[in-house]
C-alpha cells in the first residue's frame, strides 16, 4: 500500500489534484476513475528515505501522534498560526526524527500546502485515516477542534492496543518458558540420566526409547531442525503476501472458536471507532469506509468491507449493506441501523464503538482464561512424560534387584 500523487479532470472540464492512497497506480486510476476523474497524471510518492512498502520506515504509534495531536490542538486553540504551532512544536520536539518530519511539513505548509496534503507526502509517520480526518477539519474550518477530537481517539486506540498486548504477554511467556524448559530437559537432563542404563542388558521402557530418540534427533541434528524451520518460516510469509492465500487463511481463522471471534471483535471494535471519529469530523460516508477498509487487519474483512462500500455507493443503507456480509456482529448493526433512522449516525457510532472495545475486553479475558491453563498443563505433561521415561527404567532396574 502506498500514495499517488495525481491531476485529474473531471467531468465539467476542471483540473483537480490531491493524494490517494492505493495497492499501486492501476487501482489508483480505478479508485479515481469511481470518483469520475480522468486521470492526467500519476506518480507514487515515495518516503524520505526514498524506500516504499515493506522495507519503509514504520509508522509512529498512537501514543506519539496522540501527544503531537493535543500539543497541536492546545497552540490552534491558543490563536496561534498553523505555521508558528509547528514552529513552537519543533523547538520543543528533542526526537530528532520527530523534528525531521516536522520540519518538512511546516516547509511544506508555507509553500502554500494545505497541513492535510503536507501529512499525506509522510506516509511513515501520518496514517492515511489520519490524514483525512486533518483534511475534514481544514474543509470545516476547524481544525483545533477536530485535531483535538483526534487525539482522544488515538488514545484510546493505544489503550485498547495495550489492552490486547497485556493479555497475551502472559500465555506467550509461558509457552516460551515451557519450549526452554522441555528443550533443556531433552538436551541436557535425559542424556545425562538415561547414559547410566546404557551397560545394562534390560530393555529400555519404550517411552523411554523414544525419549531418546527425540533428544539424539534435537542434539545431533539441531542445525537442520534449524534449516526447516527458518525454510518454513520462510514460505509462510511469501504465501502470507499472496493477497488470495491470505483471504483464505483469515477466512479460516475467523472461523476458528475463541480465537476467531476474539479477531472479529478487535477489527469491528477498531472499525466501528475510525468510522466514527471519520464520520464525526465531516469525511463523506464512502471515503469513510473506504479509509475503515485499510485499517483492518483480516483481509477476509477487508473484501467484506470493500462490497460495504460498493453496496452503499449504489444506494444501499449502510447498515443494510453490513447486514448483507452476515459477519458484522449483529448489535452493531442494529445501532447503525437506528442512527440512520434517527439522523444521528455518528452518536450511534460512537456508541457502536464503545460496545464492541467492551465485547473485546470481554473476549481477550476469555481467552486469556482459556490459555493459561492449557498452556501450563500442556507443558506440565511433557515434563511427567520426560520424568517417566527416566523413571521407568530405574523402577524396572530396582524391580529386578528385588
Amino acid at each position: 500500500m502506498g500514495f499517488f500523487k495525481y491531476q485529474a479532470s473531471d467531468d465539467d472540464g476542471q483540473i483537480r489534484s490531491g493524494k490517494i492512497e492505493a495497492d499501486n497506480a492501476r487501482s489508483a486510476r480505478s479508485q479515481l476513475r469511481e470518483q469520475d476523474l480522468w486521470v492526467l497524471e500519476i506518480e507514487e510518492i515515495r518516503t524520505k528515505s526514498g524506500q516504499t512498502g515493506f522495507f519503509s520506515r514504520r509508522r509512529w504509534n498512537a501514543a506519539r501522534l496522540s501527544y503531537l495531536t493535543r500539543q497541536l490542538a492546545g497552540l490552534l486553540a491558543a490563536g496561534l498560526t498553523l505555521s508558528r504551532a509547528l514552529a513552537a512544536m519543533i523547538q520543543q520536539e528533542t526526537l530528532p526524527e520527530i523534528r525531521a518530519v516536522l520540519t518538512r511539513v511546516r516547509n511544506e505548509v508555507e509553500s502554500g500546502s494545505s497541513l492535510s496534503d503536507a501529512l499525506y507526502s509522510e506516509p511513515e509517520a501520518f496514517p492515511s485515516v489520519y490524514c483525512a480526518v486533518i483534511a475534514a477539519g481544514e474543509s470545516a474550518g476547524d481544525l483545533s477542534g477536530v485535531a483535538l477530537r483526534l487525539a482522544d481517539f488515538l488514545e484510546a486506540r493505544h489503550a485498547l492496543q495495550l489492552k490486547i498486548i497485556t493479555a497475551l504477554a502472559y500465555p506467550a511467556i509461558v509457552c516460551i518458558v515451557a519450549l526452554l524448559v522441555v528443550g533443556g530437559l531433552l538436551i541436557y537432563v535425559v542424556p545425562q540420566v538415561v547414559s547410566v542404563f546404557e551397560h545394562t542388558k534390560t530393555q529400555l521402557p519404550l517411552l523411554t526409547r523414544l525419549m531418546i530418540g527425540i533428544s539424539n534427533l534435537l542434539r545431533e541434528n539441531w542445525w537442520l531442525i534449524l534449516l526447516v524451520a527458518v525454510s518454513g518460516f520462510w514460505g509462510i510469509s511469501q504465501l502470507w503476501c499472496q493477497p488470495a492465500f491470505r483471504v483464505r487463511a483469515d477466512q479460516r481463522i475467523l472461523g476458528m472458536p475463541v480465537i476467531g471471534s476474539t479477531w472479529l471483535a478487535i477489527d469491528t471494535a477498531r472499525a466501528a471507532s475510525t468510522l466514527a471519529m471519520l464520520v464525526t469530523a465531516g469525511v463523506p460516508l464512502l471515503q469513510a469506509l473506504d479509509t475503515v477498509r485499510k485499517t483492518l487487519s483480516n483481509k477476509a474483512l477487508q473484501v467484506d468491507m470493500a462490497q460495504v462500500g460498493d453496496d452503499v455507493r449504489e444506494g444501499v443503507r449502510l447498515s443494510r449493506a453490513l447486514a448483507r456480509s452476515e459477519r458484522f456482529p449483529p448489535l452493531l448493526v442494529q445501532l447503525i441501523d437506528n442512527g440512520e433512522a434517527t439522523g444521528k449516525l455518528a452518536e450511534m457510532l460512537e456508541h457502536a464503538a464503545r460496545t464492541q472495545q467492551s465485547e473485546v475486553e470481554r473476549r481477550l479475558m476469555l481467552l486469556t482464561s482459556l490459555l493459561e491453563p492449557i498452556m501450563v498443563l500442556t507443558m506440565g505433561l511433557f515434563v511427567l512424560l520426560i520424568v517417566l521415561a527416566v523413571m521407568m527404567p530405574i523402577i524396572e532396574i530396582n524391580q529386578l534387584i528385588h
